[in-house]
């Protein structure tokens, strides 16, 4: 921090004619305020100065690390409920507290950490990176990004990618295109329908598209959040085709004015996770295709949290056999390294030119790196066969538990490595509940709305550690039937 000393602001605020500036020049002559000052200089003008105060910042050795959780509480804002645990280290699919307690982890960051932790490929790939270079914007090419957008097109339906930074990101850029490609068409109020009890993240347009009034209290203006979006329940054919319906009608008195509704694109989940682990039922997907193409509307997948391997297939909406025109991925993209995606086929890829649309680290040369090492390790360890067995193996275990404790536990829900159990409404504990057991005894798992326990572990995981964490599960809810 610079500051001005009191003899430099008394310099300033002095009389012109007793001030002199000096004025650096490639020439030899140097030029003063006035010939009447020139001549004077040596004897009666006053020199403009400034002294600097050096401010010592506080550096970040200096800050004691003794208590985590307090400095949490008086530095950070308030937007997450944390467990009170502190995470200091991780190992395949073992994190360590400070304590040194290990915990078998069946959250993977939230569906993200699909290499585990310490994965030697991935600090391999992002250490050599950013021993190169990591970050030099969009100005200009870079190979990684290249790469890993070719990666993406040779494997899913898409033709081009655009890169960001996280799953709400690549959402609101699908959301952009879409209204572009509306626009394109002639409308001029276009309408994106989505699912109720879906999420799409927490910036403002991907908020509104997340269907749950929950998240939209006080983000509103006049009781509106962002203009554009209409709710179906999900899986729901009858009410998707009246919504359909419904919004490619402009009323009248819009009409009149020259306005045009139309729909401008159906947006789902192939899954929806944080719904309560939901699939999508394929005759409502072939629907949605159906009803998107009739209207001259997009189709969009968003595959944030599905995508990447984690159904067991490369990307979710390959389950219930649809393509979309654009789909989006993040999370276990960069394997914990932010970077998101949104992916693109036929004339949507084209929708989007120059200036329409951006991101500064969107596909920085550190996080493509981190990309392309996951990509790289999925085809060199079959990881897609991985999740397949299993997954299947983690289904049966929690059917064999629904079966033993049906007063706690209900159906089994979901594909491959991302699973569910609802929890009965009388039995006494909530997901969140038991999510807290869990942690006591050792397992990481993450509640999916109120009653269902959902099981995101990284794709690497292990049969041993499948039964291991099936063991702790039925501990845990053996201990809640038998407890008072």
């Amino acid at each position: 921090m610079l500051k001005f000393s009191s003899i430099a602001l008394l310099a300033i605020v002095a009389a012109p004619s007793s001030l002199a500036f000096t004025i650096p020049s490639s020439a030899s002559s140097v030029r003063t305020a006035s010939s009447s000052a020139s001549s004077s200089a040596s004897s009666s003008s006053t020199s403009l100065f400034a002294t600097v105060e050096r401010t010592e910042l506080k550096a970040p050795s200096d800050i004691p690390m003794d208590d985590v959780p307090g400095l949490f509480d008086k530095y950070v804002q308030k937007t997450y409920g944390r467990y009170p645990l502190t995470i200091v280290s991780g190992k395949g699919c073992v994190l360590t507290d400070d304590t040194g307690k290990e915990y078998l982890d069946f959250v993977a960051g939230i569906s993200t950490c699909a290499l585990g932790h310490a994965n030697k490929e991935l600090i391999d790939a992002v250490t050599n990176q950013i021993s190169t270079v990591h970050h030099v914007s969009n100005l200009y090419y870079t190979p990684s990004q290249a790469q890993l957008a070719a990666w993406l097109v040779e494997n899913s339906c898409a033709d081009k990618a655009f890169f960001c930074n996280s799953g709400a990101e690549a959402n609101e850029g699908a959301i952009k295109l879409a209204r572009r490609h509306a626009s394109n068409r002639g409308l001029t109020d276009p309408v994106i329908i989505t699912a109720k009890q879906s999420f799409h993240g927490r910036t403002l347009a991907a908020l509104t598209a997340t269907a749950q009034p929950k998240y939209h209290k006080g983000f509103g203006y006049g009781g509106e959040m962002v203009r554009g979006f209409e709710y179906v329940e999900y899986n729901n054919k009858e009410d998707l085709v009246a919504m359909v319906e419904e919004m490619n009608t402009t009323p009248e008195e819009d009409a009149a004015q020259g306005r045009k509704r139309g729909v401008a694109a159906i947006m789902l989940e192939a899954l929806q996770g944080e719904g309560g682990i939901i699939t999508g039922d394929p005759e409502y997907f072939a629907l949605a295709r159906k009803l998107a193409d009739e209207s001259g509307a997009l189709l969009i997948c968003d595959e944030v949290q599905v995508g990447m391997g984690r159904s067991g297939r490369l990307w979710g909406f390959e389950n219930i056999g649809v393509e979309p025109d654009v789909f989006t991925s993040a999370k276990a993209l960069g394997g914990g390294v932010p970077i998101g995606a949104m992916c693109a086929r036929g004339e949507a890829a084209d929708v989007l030119g120059p200036g329409d649309h951006a991101s500064t680290y969107g596909g920085n040369p550190l996080a493509c790196s981190a990309g392309l090492a996951v990509a790289q390790y999925f085809s060199d360890h079959n990881i897609l066969d991985n999740v397949k067995a299993r997954g299947d193996q983690l289904s049966a275990g929690l059917n064999k538990l629904a079966e033993k404790y049906p007063s706690v536990l209900a159906d089994v829900r979901g594909w491959g490595l991302l699973k569910g159990i609802r929890i009965n409404d009388d039995a006494g504990v909530t997901a969140g509940e038991l999510v807290g057991d869990l942690m006591n005894e050792g397992l990481l798992t993450v509640a999916a709305g109120p009653s269902v326990v959902r099981f995101v572990p990284p794709l690497i995981v292990t049969e041993e550690e499948i039964d291991q964490a099936l063991g702790i599960f039925e501990r845990t809810v053996s201990n809640r039937v038998l407890s008072p």
